[in-house]
């Protein structure tokens, strides 16, 4: 059996590798001269334990995000032969409150307390899969000498402690990349642009490299594009029928200069929405929604946006979101800009369900749940939502095909 898989971004690599280890022959595709090239590079690599949703009161997005990062660490170790606690992780993530939160301090925490539990029952019998962590104690609030040696507590009310890490995307994309290179079962073709599929009983890839147009048939073909998904699932007639955005969002990298102190990893929840992620190498990342944010469509694809801006807005985005966070981050306010080491900018797409932006309490944005594999008889088009979800739909995608079979 061979399968097409469109897209060598997370979730396409993921789904390769998942089924060549069952023995299918994987043929997969990429647009760019190297898998995992764009929005698998440019964000925080936060592996969500479903924490951030507080404006899902119905839980479900936080019962779907346990699920993916509950998967991700095995999923690591066990195809690309790394413990968990090898991974380049970022110190916890804290979750800080900020004082335009579209959900008060008491809400935050009884939301908090209540995902803890989720993770709980999750995790009964499998305390260590999240990267070896102990997930067994309840986000603690700290204390108010705690927040006051980190942030300015006119602007962050409260903060709470959770065991959430990131993974260093730019080493999680350089260990995929030999893992895939290495498989005789997974055939990679690069400056590859996906133009259609036809066929969904029978499905046959249109692509077109610097040679022309190419067709071939396959057994399945699993659509894994980010922000090309929604538009080669239109050429096969399955156009959503709900709304949806692509936005374009950068972040900001650095290593601090030498005694610098480190922030502490931090995620702003339920309003002027931001990160700061302090690995223990000594690298930082920075993305504040109000500078970060750049371009918004609601068309079935997006504009080409570079994942590497401009020169101006290269030099312009880090000392924005600096000074945007410094104000309420202390240890942000004794960085200068010119003493900051491999300063980058790096932009990626999000494409979710959803009408209107963050800053509207009832945006579907704020709802992660109604994402995964969808299936038409040979052709599975997926929705990954999240980074952290990609290794858990990558299994449920070869679970899928291998029950189907081929044709």
């Amino acid at each position: 059996m061979r399968v097409g898989i469109l897209g060598g971004g997370m979730q396409g690599c993921c789904c390769a590798l998942a089924l060549a280890e069952r023995g299918v022959e994987v043929t997969l595709f990429d647009r760019n001269d190297q898998l995992l090239s764009r929005a698998a590079v440019a964000n925080e690599g936060k592996i969500h334990l479903g924490y951030m949703y507080a404006n899902d009161p119905s839980y479900s997005t936080a019962r779907m995000m346990i699920n993916g990062a509950l998967t991700f660490a095995p999923f690591c170790a066990r195809h690309l032969g790394v413990r968990a606690e090898t991974l380049s992780v970022s110190f916890p993530a804290a979750y800080a409150v900020h004082c335009d939160s579209q959900r008060s301090v008491d809400q935050v925490s009884q939301y908090l307390a209540a995902v803890h539990r989720l993770i709980a029952e999750a995790t009964d019998g499998r305390p260590n899969a999240y990267f070896g962590r102990d997930l067994s104690q309840k986000p603690r609030r700290w204390s108010l000498a705690e927040r006051e040696a980190e942030f300015d507590c006119d602007i962050v009310p409260a903060v709470f402690e959770s065991p959430e890490v990131a993974i260093n995307p730019v080493a999680l994309t350089q260990a995929l990349r030999e893992r895939i290179y290495s498989d005789r079962r997974i055939e990679v073709r690069l400056a590859h642009t996906v133009l259609s599929v036809k066929d969904i009983d029978h499905p046959v890839v249109i692509s077109r490299d610097s040679g022309g147009t190419v067709r071939q048939r396959f057994d399945h073909v699993v659509n894994a594009l980010w922000d090309g998904r929604l538009a080669v699932d239109e050429t096969l007639g399955l156009r959503p029928d709900r709304p949806w955005l692509h936005r374009l969002k950068y972040g900001v990298s650095f290593y601090l200069p030498e005694n610098a102190k480190k922030p502490p990893s931090a995620t702003f929840v339920s309003g002027p929405l931001g990160e700061v992620v302090s690995y223990y190498d000594g690298l930082i990342y920075l993305t504040w929604y109000p500078t970060c944010l750049l371009g918004i469509s609601k068309e079935i694809a997006p504009p080409e946006w570079p994942t590497y801006p401009d020169e101006r807005l290269h030099a312009d985005l880090p000392r924005a979101t600096l000074e945007a966070m410094a104000r309420f981050v202390l240890p942000l306010r004794d960085l200068d800009l010119e003493d900051l080491v491999d300063v980058t900018v790096k932009g990626g797409v999000i494409v979710a369900w959803g009408e209107t932006d963050i800053y509207d309490p009832k945006s579907e944005l704020h709802r992660r749940y109604e994402i995964g594999v969808t299936s038409s008889y040979q052709y599975h088009s997926v929705d990954p939502g999240k980074l952290t979800m990609a290794p858990y739909f990558a299994q449920l995608c070869a679970d899928r095909i291998l029950e189907s079979g081929p044709q």
